[in-house]
Protein backbone atom coordinates (compact mmCIF):
# COMPACT_ATOMS: atom_id res chain seq x y z
CA UNK A 1 0.00 0.00 0.00
CA UNK A 2 3.09 2.13 0.69
CA UNK A 3 6.67 2.66 1.08
CA UNK A 4 8.39 0.63 4.36
CA UNK A 5 8.75 4.72 6.02
CA UNK A 6 6.06 6.92 6.89
CA UNK A 7 6.34 10.77 8.51
CA UNK A 8 3.14 11.88 10.00
CA UNK A 9 2.54 15.34 9.79
CA UNK A 10 3.88 16.34 13.72
CA UNK A 11 0.93 17.91 14.75
CA UNK A 12 -1.29 15.21 14.82
CA UNK A 13 0.76 12.99 17.63
CA UNK A 14 -0.60 14.56 21.07
CA UNK A 15 0.40 13.97 24.60
CA UNK A 16 -3.05 11.35 25.12
CA UNK A 17 -3.84 10.64 21.35
CA UNK A 18 -3.39 10.85 17.90
CA UNK A 19 -5.80 13.27 15.89
CA UNK A 20 -5.98 15.57 13.36
CA UNK A 21 -8.17 17.36 10.26
CA UNK A 22 -8.95 14.47 7.37
CA UNK A 23 -7.23 15.12 4.29
CA UNK A 24 -5.73 18.19 5.51
CA UNK A 25 -3.16 16.74 8.71
CA UNK A 26 -4.30 12.97 8.92
CA UNK A 27 -4.77 10.61 5.74
CA UNK A 28 -5.99 7.16 4.92
CA UNK A 29 -2.46 6.31 4.93
CA UNK A 30 -1.71 7.82 8.08
CA UNK A 31 -3.64 4.78 9.62
CA UNK A 32 -2.35 2.01 7.69
CA UNK A 33 0.76 3.27 9.12
CA UNK A 34 -0.44 2.81 12.39
CA UNK A 35 -0.94 -0.15 12.43
CA UNK A 36 2.32 -1.22 10.97
CA UNK A 37 3.91 0.72 14.26
CA UNK A 38 1.75 -0.58 17.02
CA UNK A 39 2.05 -4.33 15.47
CA UNK A 40 6.31 -3.73 15.26
CA UNK A 41 5.69 -2.48 18.72
CA UNK A 42 3.51 -5.38 19.79
CA UNK A 43 5.71 -7.79 18.14
CA UNK A 44 8.52 -6.11 20.23
CA UNK A 45 7.10 -6.92 23.15
CA UNK A 46 5.86 -10.04 22.52
CA UNK A 47 2.60 -9.32 22.52
CA UNK A 48 0.15 -10.53 19.73
CA UNK A 49 -3.41 -9.54 19.51
CA UNK A 50 -5.12 -6.02 19.14
CA UNK A 51 -9.30 -5.06 19.66
CA UNK A 52 -9.89 -2.66 17.03
CA UNK A 53 -13.35 -0.21 17.16
CA UNK A 54 -14.98 2.91 15.68
CA UNK A 55 -16.83 5.35 16.06
CA UNK A 56 -20.04 7.35 14.14
CA UNK A 57 -17.52 9.56 11.89
CA UNK A 58 -17.93 9.05 8.39
CA UNK A 59 -14.57 8.81 7.65
CA UNK A 60 -14.07 5.85 10.21
CA UNK A 61 -14.63 2.90 8.52
CA UNK A 62 -12.11 4.13 6.03
CA UNK A 63 -9.61 4.74 8.33
CA UNK A 64 -10.47 1.57 10.46
CA UNK A 65 -10.29 -0.51 7.55
CA UNK A 66 -6.77 0.69 6.59
CA UNK A 67 -5.43 0.22 10.00
CA UNK A 68 -6.63 -2.95 10.19
CA UNK A 69 -4.63 -3.59 7.07
CA UNK A 70 -1.19 -2.64 8.49
CA UNK A 71 -1.81 -4.49 11.89
CA UNK A 72 -2.69 -7.65 10.09
CA UNK A 73 0.28 -7.26 7.20
CA UNK A 74 2.33 -7.40 10.86
CA UNK A 75 1.35 -10.55 11.87
CA UNK A 76 -1.15 -8.99 14.58
CA UNK A 77 -4.47 -11.32 15.72
CA UNK A 78 -7.11 -8.42 15.35
CA UNK A 79 -10.46 -8.65 16.81
CA UNK A 80 -13.04 -5.88 15.49
CA UNK A 81 -16.11 -5.26 17.63
CA UNK A 82 -17.20 -2.29 14.93
CA UNK A 83 -19.23 1.00 16.04
CA UNK A 84 -19.80 1.65 19.25
CA UNK A 85 -18.77 4.31 21.84
CA UNK A 86 -14.65 4.16 23.34
CA UNK A 87 -15.62 2.80 26.82
CA UNK A 88 -16.90 -0.17 25.01
CA UNK A 89 -13.49 -0.59 23.32
CA UNK A 90 -11.58 -0.46 26.15
CA UNK A 91 -14.41 -3.12 28.19
CA UNK A 92 -13.86 -5.52 24.76
CA UNK A 93 -10.02 -4.99 25.72
CA UNK A 94 -10.44 -6.97 28.81
CA UNK A 95 -13.00 -8.99 28.65
CA UNK A 96 -12.16 -10.60 25.52
CA UNK A 97 -8.75 -10.78 26.36
CA UNK A 98 -6.38 -8.64 24.12
CA UNK A 99 -3.38 -6.91 24.08
CA UNK A 100 -3.76 -3.72 23.09
CA UNK A 101 -7.21 -1.41 21.77
CA UNK A 102 -7.39 1.06 19.40
CA UNK A 103 -10.51 3.18 18.74
CA UNK A 104 -11.06 5.16 15.80
CA UNK A 105 -12.42 8.54 17.03
CA UNK A 106 -12.44 12.13 16.91
CA UNK A 107 -14.45 12.57 19.98
CA UNK A 108 -15.99 16.20 20.52
CA UNK A 109 -13.86 17.77 17.49
CA UNK A 110 -15.96 18.88 14.57
CA UNK A 111 -16.96 16.29 11.51
CA UNK A 112 -13.82 16.83 9.45
CA UNK A 113 -11.42 15.58 12.36
CA UNK A 114 -10.57 12.30 13.55
CA UNK A 115 -7.93 10.38 15.48
CA UNK A 116 -6.93 7.24 17.19
CA UNK A 117 -7.01 6.44 21.24
CA UNK A 118 -4.97 3.71 22.13
CA UNK A 119 -3.61 1.71 24.88
CA UNK A 120 -1.42 -1.58 25.92
CA UNK A 121 -1.95 -4.03 28.22
CA UNK A 122 -4.78 -2.60 29.78
CA UNK A 123 -2.75 0.46 30.25
CA UNK A 124 -3.26 3.94 28.63
CA UNK A 125 -0.99 4.21 25.31
CA UNK A 126 0.47 7.72 25.58
CA UNK A 127 3.37 10.67 25.61
CA UNK A 128 6.14 9.26 25.14
CA UNK A 129 4.90 5.79 23.47
CA UNK A 130 3.30 7.64 20.49
CA UNK A 131 6.21 9.45 20.31
CA UNK A 132 7.89 6.23 19.90
CA UNK A 133 5.60 5.01 17.06
CA UNK A 134 6.14 8.10 15.28
CA UNK A 135 9.70 7.13 15.34
CA UNK A 136 8.73 3.57 14.06
CA UNK A 137 7.10 4.56 11.35
CA UNK A 138 9.88 7.18 10.27
CA UNK A 139 12.26 4.63 10.60
CA UNK A 140 10.22 2.00 8.36
CA UNK A 141 11.09 -0.31 11.58
CA UNK A 142 8.27 -2.71 10.52
CA UNK A 143 7.87 -6.32 10.81
CA UNK A 144 6.09 -8.28 8.38
CA UNK A 145 3.63 -10.99 9.44
CA UNK A 146 0.49 -12.34 8.48
CA UNK A 147 -1.93 -11.72 10.68
CA UNK A 148 -5.95 -13.16 11.38
CA UNK A 149 -9.09 -10.74 11.87
CA UNK A 150 -12.23 -11.56 13.35
CA UNK A 151 -15.73 -9.71 13.86
CA UNK A 152 -16.60 -9.87 17.41
CA UNK A 153 -19.90 -8.09 18.77
CA UNK A 154 -19.18 -6.70 22.74
CA UNK A 155 -22.26 -4.64 22.13
CA UNK A 156 -25.00 -6.93 24.39
CA UNK A 157 -22.55 -7.80 26.84
CA UNK A 158 -21.20 -4.44 27.54
CA UNK A 159 -24.90 -3.08 27.91
CA UNK A 160 -26.01 -5.42 30.23
CA UNK A 161 -22.46 -5.57 32.07
CA UNK A 162 -23.17 -1.74 33.27
CA UNK A 163 -26.66 -1.99 33.48
CA UNK A 164 -25.98 -4.77 36.46
CA UNK A 165 -25.13 -2.11 38.33
CA UNK A 166 -28.10 -0.32 38.49
CA UNK A 167 -28.65 -1.53 42.10
CA UNK A 168 -32.34 -0.04 42.80
CA UNK A 169 -36.24 -0.87 42.17
CA UNK A 170 -37.05 2.73 41.52
CA UNK A 171 -37.33 4.34 38.15
CA UNK A 172 -36.34 8.15 37.02
CA UNK A 173 -38.08 9.93 34.48
CA UNK A 174 -34.35 10.79 31.82
CA UNK A 175 -33.92 12.83 28.64
CA UNK A 176 -30.90 11.47 27.05
CA UNK A 177 -28.69 13.33 24.89
CA UNK A 178 -26.16 10.99 22.83
CA UNK A 179 -25.84 14.34 20.27
CA UNK A 180 -25.51 11.63 17.52
CA UNK A 181 -22.49 10.40 18.39
CA UNK A 182 -21.23 6.59 18.23
CA UNK A 183 -22.94 6.09 22.12
CA UNK A 184 -26.60 6.46 19.71
CA UNK A 185 -27.03 2.32 19.83
CA UNK A 186 -25.47 1.85 23.01
CA UNK A 187 -28.12 4.14 24.77
CA UNK A 188 -30.97 2.59 23.10
CA UNK A 189 -30.09 -1.13 24.80
CA UNK A 190 -29.11 0.20 27.96
CA UNK A 191 -32.72 2.46 28.63
CA UNK A 192 -34.43 -0.45 27.86
CA UNK A 193 -33.30 -2.68 30.21
CA UNK A 194 -33.62 0.90 33.07
CA UNK A 195 -36.88 1.21 35.20
CA UNK A 196 -38.31 4.32 35.04
CA UNK A 197 -39.02 6.82 32.04
CA UNK A 198 -36.75 7.73 29.08
CA UNK A 199 -36.79 10.33 26.17
CA UNK A 200 -33.79 9.43 23.62
CA UNK A 201 -32.39 12.69 21.39
CA UNK A 202 -30.36 13.04 18.63
CA UNK A 203 -29.70 9.03 19.41
CA UNK A 204 -29.28 7.89 15.30
CA UNK A 205 -25.69 7.75 14.77
CA UNK A 206 -24.96 10.54 12.21
CA UNK A 207 -21.25 11.46 11.30
CA UNK A 208 -22.56 15.12 10.74
CA UNK A 209 -24.01 15.55 13.83
CA UNK A 210 -26.82 17.52 12.58
CA UNK A 211 -28.41 18.32 15.94
CA UNK A 212 -25.25 19.72 17.44
CA UNK A 213 -21.72 19.98 18.28
CA UNK A 214 -21.19 16.95 20.42
CA UNK A 215 -19.83 18.49 23.48
CA UNK A 216 -21.48 18.22 26.95
CA UNK A 217 -19.23 20.62 28.57
CA UNK A 218 -20.11 23.41 25.86
CA UNK A 219 -23.66 25.09 27.35
CA UNK A 220 -25.18 25.87 24.14
CA UNK A 221 -24.85 22.23 23.30
CA UNK A 222 -27.45 21.61 26.47
CA UNK A 223 -30.00 23.51 25.15
CA UNK A 224 -31.95 20.91 23.98
CA UNK A 225 -31.63 18.70 26.69
CA UNK A 226 -32.46 21.65 29.10
CA UNK A 227 -36.14 22.26 27.50
CA UNK A 228 -36.63 18.67 27.22
CA UNK A 229 -36.45 18.04 30.81
CA UNK A 230 -38.34 21.41 31.51
CA UNK A 231 -41.26 20.42 29.20
CA UNK A 232 -41.53 17.07 30.45
CA UNK A 233 -40.80 17.83 33.90
CA UNK A 234 -38.20 15.11 34.53
CA UNK A 235 -35.92 14.08 36.94
CA UNK A 236 -33.07 15.10 35.55
CA UNK A 237 -31.24 15.22 31.49
CA UNK A 238 -28.01 13.38 30.35
CA UNK A 239 -25.86 14.29 27.72
CA UNK A 240 -22.48 12.39 25.59
CA UNK A 241 -19.57 13.67 24.01
CA UNK A 242 -19.05 12.07 20.66
CA UNK A 243 -17.76 8.87 21.54
CA UNK A 244 -19.21 8.33 24.85
CA UNK A 245 -16.34 9.00 27.44
CA UNK A 246 -17.62 12.14 28.87
CA UNK A 247 -20.80 13.11 31.01
CA UNK A 248 -23.14 16.04 31.32
CA UNK A 249 -26.06 16.69 33.56
CA UNK A 250 -29.13 18.64 33.80
CA UNK A 251 -31.17 18.56 37.39
CA UNK A 252 -34.69 18.96 37.29
CA UNK A 253 -34.78 22.48 36.93
CA UNK A 254 -32.71 22.35 33.81
CA UNK A 255 -29.48 23.49 35.64
CA UNK A 256 -26.20 22.31 35.12
CA UNK A 257 -24.32 19.86 37.09
CA UNK A 258 -20.59 20.26 36.23
CA UNK A 259 -18.08 17.87 36.67
CA UNK A 260 -16.47 18.56 40.09
CA UNK A 261 -20.18 18.68 40.91
CA UNK A 262 -20.57 15.44 39.71
CA UNK A 263 -17.71 14.11 41.73
CA UNK A 264 -18.87 16.09 45.10
CA UNK A 265 -22.48 12.99 44.29
CA UNK A 266 -19.77 10.32 43.68
CA UNK A 267 -17.44 10.82 45.99
CA UNK A 268 -20.63 10.59 48.99
CA UNK A 269 -21.43 7.28 47.26
CA UNK A 270 -18.13 5.69 46.92
CA UNK A 271 -16.55 7.16 50.76
CA UNK A 272 -19.80 5.55 51.74
CA UNK A 273 -18.22 2.15 50.86
CA UNK A 274 -14.25 3.34 51.20
CA UNK A 275 -13.75 5.33 54.00
CA UNK A 276 -10.70 7.30 54.18
CA UNK A 277 -9.97 6.31 50.26
CA UNK A 278 -8.19 8.72 47.91
CA UNK A 279 -10.16 10.50 45.60
CA UNK A 280 -8.83 12.24 42.49
CA UNK A 281 -10.15 15.39 40.48
CA UNK A 282 -7.87 17.43 38.12
CA UNK A 283 -6.81 20.85 38.63
CA UNK A 284 -9.40 22.56 36.67
CA UNK A 285 -11.75 21.28 39.83
CA UNK A 286 -13.36 23.64 42.46
CA UNK A 287 -12.04 23.99 45.82
CA UNK A 288 -15.57 23.18 47.04
CA UNK A 289 -14.87 19.15 45.83
CA UNK A 290 -11.50 18.79 47.35
CA UNK A 291 -13.09 20.13 50.66
CA UNK A 292 -16.07 18.27 50.39
CA UNK A 293 -14.34 14.36 49.49
CA UNK A 294 -11.87 16.04 53.23
CA UNK A 295 -15.46 16.59 54.58
CA UNK A 296 -16.44 13.38 54.25
CA UNK A 297 -13.45 11.66 55.15
CA UNK A 298 -11.58 10.59 52.12
CA UNK A 299 -8.38 11.71 50.53
CA UNK A 300 -8.56 14.85 48.54
CA UNK A 301 -6.06 14.54 45.82
CA UNK A 302 -5.45 16.97 42.89
CA UNK A 303 -3.91 15.91 39.71
CA UNK A 304 -2.71 16.95 36.16
CA UNK A 305 -5.27 17.23 33.32
CA UNK A 306 -5.94 14.34 31.30
CA UNK A 307 -7.07 11.05 30.94
CA UNK A 308 -4.32 9.12 30.28
CA UNK A 309 -2.18 10.96 33.49
CA UNK A 310 -5.72 10.42 35.86
CA UNK A 311 -5.30 6.39 34.78
CA UNK A 312 -2.19 6.15 35.80
CA UNK A 313 -2.45 8.00 38.87
CA UNK A 314 -5.49 6.03 40.22
CA UNK A 315 -3.48 2.85 39.80
CA UNK A 316 -0.64 4.10 41.69
CA UNK A 317 -2.78 4.98 44.45
CA UNK A 318 -5.37 2.75 44.54
CA UNK A 319 -7.92 5.38 43.93
CA UNK A 320 -11.52 4.25 43.61
CA UNK A 321 -12.95 7.07 41.87
CA UNK A 322 -11.54 10.27 39.92
CA UNK A 323 -13.09 12.56 37.53
CA UNK A 324 -12.34 15.76 35.55
CA UNK A 325 -13.87 19.01 35.22
CA UNK A 326 -14.67 17.93 31.20
CA UNK A 327 -16.76 14.68 32.56
CA UNK A 328 -14.21 12.29 32.30
CA UNK A 329 -15.31 10.07 34.97
CA UNK A 330 -13.40 7.04 36.21
CA UNK A 331 -14.50 4.17 38.76
CA UNK A 332 -12.44 1.52 40.21
CA UNK A 333 -15.30 1.23 43.04
CA UNK A 334 -16.96 -1.72 41.25
CA UNK A 335 -15.73 -1.57 37.72
CA UNK A 336 -12.53 -0.92 35.78
CA UNK A 337 -10.90 2.11 36.41
CA UNK A 338 -11.59 3.77 32.71
CA UNK A 339 -13.60 6.83 31.83
CA UNK A 340 -16.89 5.28 31.02
CA UNK A 341 -19.98 7.97 30.51
CA UNK A 342 -22.67 5.55 30.28
CA UNK A 343 -21.54 3.61 33.23
CA UNK A 344 -21.09 6.86 35.16
CA UNK A 345 -24.63 7.70 34.07
CA UNK A 346 -25.95 4.40 35.38
CA UNK A 347 -23.99 4.88 38.57
CA UNK A 348 -25.70 8.64 39.14
CA UNK A 349 -29.48 6.85 38.50
CA UNK A 350 -28.83 4.14 41.14
CA UNK A 351 -28.12 6.71 43.40
CA UNK A 352 -30.73 9.15 42.56
CA UNK A 353 -33.40 6.67 42.93
CA UNK A 354 -32.60 6.32 46.29
CA UNK A 355 -32.96 9.82 47.55
CA UNK A 356 -36.28 11.57 48.72
CA UNK A 357 -35.54 14.54 47.30
CA UNK A 358 -34.55 15.89 43.77
CA UNK A 359 -31.38 16.46 42.31
CA UNK A 360 -32.12 20.48 42.44
CA UNK A 361 -32.47 19.68 46.36
CA UNK A 362 -28.96 18.45 46.35
CA UNK A 363 -27.66 20.72 44.12
CA UNK A 364 -29.23 23.89 46.04
CA UNK A 365 -26.83 22.84 49.38
CA UNK A 366 -23.52 23.32 47.17
CA UNK A 367 -21.37 26.10 48.41
CA UNK A 368 -21.88 29.32 46.31
CA UNK A 369 -19.20 30.23 44.06
CA UNK A 370 -17.98 32.64 41.62
CA UNK A 371 -16.01 31.31 38.61
CA UNK A 372 -14.66 31.81 34.90
CA UNK A 373 -15.51 29.33 32.65
CA UNK A 374 -12.40 27.14 31.14
CA UNK A 375 -10.53 30.62 29.54
CA UNK A 376 -8.27 29.43 26.38
CA UNK A 377 -5.64 31.88 25.20
CA UNK A 378 -3.94 30.72 21.56
CA UNK A 379 -0.05 30.49 22.55
CA UNK A 380 2.53 28.38 20.03
CA UNK A 381 3.43 24.93 21.14
CA UNK A 382 6.89 26.51 22.34
CA UNK A 383 5.52 29.54 23.89
CA UNK A 384 3.01 28.18 26.22
CA UNK A 385 5.26 26.38 28.24
CA UNK A 386 7.97 29.51 28.37
CA UNK A 387 4.74 31.58 30.00
CA UNK A 388 4.41 29.18 32.47
CA UNK A 389 8.02 28.87 33.45
CA UNK A 390 7.90 32.80 33.68
CA UNK A 391 4.28 33.10 35.82
CA UNK A 392 5.99 30.67 38.05
CA UNK A 393 9.23 31.82 38.59
CA UNK A 394 7.39 35.44 39.35
CA UNK A 395 5.35 33.74 41.32
CA UNK A 396 7.48 32.18 43.32
CA UNK A 397 9.70 34.97 43.94
CA UNK A 398 7.24 36.53 45.71
CA UNK A 399 5.62 33.76 47.92
CA UNK A 400 2.53 33.15 46.70
CA UNK A 401 1.05 29.81 47.43
CA UNK A 402 1.72 28.13 44.32
CA UNK A 403 0.51 24.45 43.50
CA UNK A 404 2.71 23.43 40.58
CA UNK A 405 0.98 20.01 39.68
CA UNK A 406 -0.07 21.22 36.47
CA UNK A 407 1.22 24.55 35.36
CA UNK A 408 0.10 26.88 38.20
CA UNK A 409 -3.04 27.37 40.62
CA UNK A 410 -2.24 29.97 42.57
CA UNK A 411 -4.30 30.15 46.30
CA UNK A 412 -5.35 33.59 47.39
CA UNK A 413 -7.65 34.79 50.37
CA UNK A 414 -10.65 35.53 47.42
CA UNK A 415 -10.17 32.25 46.48
CA UNK A 416 -7.53 30.22 43.90
CA UNK A 417 -6.81 31.06 39.65
CA UNK A 418 -5.18 28.25 37.24
CA UNK A 419 -2.93 28.95 34.29
CA UNK A 420 -1.42 25.86 32.24
CA UNK A 421 -0.58 24.88 28.97
CA UNK A 422 -2.80 22.40 27.15
CA UNK A 423 -1.27 18.81 26.35
CA UNK A 424 -3.45 18.73 22.95
CA UNK A 425 -3.59 21.77 21.63
CA UNK A 426 -1.45 25.98 20.77
CA UNK A 427 -3.49 26.82 23.80
CA UNK A 428 -3.45 28.13 27.47
CA UNK A 429 -5.83 27.27 29.57
CA UNK A 430 -6.72 29.13 32.76
CA UNK A 431 -9.57 29.42 35.21
CA UNK A 432 -10.92 31.38 38.47
CA UNK A 433 -13.18 30.63 40.77
CA UNK A 434 -14.45 33.12 44.15
CA UNK A 435 -16.72 32.93 46.96
CA UNK A 436 -17.77 36.30 45.96
CA UNK A 437 -17.84 38.83 42.69
CA UNK A 438 -15.74 40.85 44.03
CA UNK A 439 -12.94 38.47 44.51
CA UNK A 440 -13.20 36.57 41.30
CA UNK A 441 -12.82 40.26 39.84
CA UNK A 442 -9.76 41.13 41.60
CA UNK A 443 -8.68 37.26 40.81
CA UNK A 444 -8.94 37.83 36.95
CA UNK A 445 -6.97 41.06 37.00
CA UNK A 446 -3.87 39.14 39.09
CA UNK A 447 -4.05 36.78 36.63
CA UNK A 448 -4.29 39.41 33.79
CA UNK A 449 -1.12 41.17 35.22
CA UNK A 450 1.04 38.16 35.23
CA UNK A 451 0.14 37.02 31.81
CA UNK A 452 0.03 40.45 30.26
CA UNK A 453 3.99 40.73 31.47
CA UNK A 454 4.46 37.63 29.69
CA UNK A 455 2.31 39.26 26.29
CA UNK A 456 -0.79 38.42 26.38
CA UNK A 457 -3.92 40.30 27.42
CA UNK A 458 -6.02 38.14 29.30
CA UNK A 459 -9.24 40.69 28.87
CA UNK A 460 -8.73 41.08 24.75
CA UNK A 461 -8.02 37.32 24.28
CA UNK A 462 -11.32 36.11 26.12
CA UNK A 463 -13.37 38.77 24.37
CA UNK A 464 -11.86 37.24 21.34
CA UNK A 465 -12.93 34.15 22.34
CA UNK A 466 -16.87 35.20 23.45
CA UNK A 467 -16.40 34.67 26.82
Amino acid sequence: MMNSRHLFDKSILREYDIRGILEETLFVSDAYAIGRSFGALLRQRNLQSVCVGYDGRLSSPMLEKALVEGLLESGVIVKRIGLGPTPMLYYATLVLPTDGGIMITGSHNPPNHNGFKMMMKGAPFFGQDILTLGEIASEGAWVDGKGTSDDISVMNDYIQRISSDYDSNQGLSVAWDTGNGAAGEAINKLTARLPGRHILLNDTIDGTFPSHHPDPTEPHTLEQLIATVKEHNLDLGIAFDGDGDRIGVIDNLGRILWGDQLMMLYAEDVLSRHPGATIIADCKASQSLFDRIAELGGKPLMWKTGHSLIKKKMVETGSPLAGEMSGHIFFKDGYYGFDDALYAAVRLLSSLSKKDEPLSAWKDRLPVTFSTPELRFPCSDVRKFEIISEVKKRLLSSGCNVNEIDGVRVQTSDGWWLLRASNTQAVLVARCESTTKEGLERLQHTLNDQILESGIDFYKSTSDDGH
